[in-house]
């Protein structure tokens, strides 16, 4: 399993900890999910957010 899929679960796990259902819930959940996605895909190397913050302006 990778870094960021391990990164994903961790922040679906927690968005379904902190939420107790509902609409709210539920974005809270796609929004700690992408998050835990793209941090473990940059400490794994996948992704490079630097590269995708700074945009076309390098």
């Amino acid at each position: 399993m990778t870094t960021s899929t391990i990164g994903l679960l961790a922040g679906l796990l927690l968005a379904i900890a902190i939420a107790v259902g509902g609409f709210s819930g539920f974005l809270l959940a796609l929004v700690l999910g992408a998050a835990g996605y793209v941090i473990g895909g940059q400490l794994d190397g996948e992704l490079d957010v630097t590269a995708m913050v700074r945009g076309r302006r390098g």
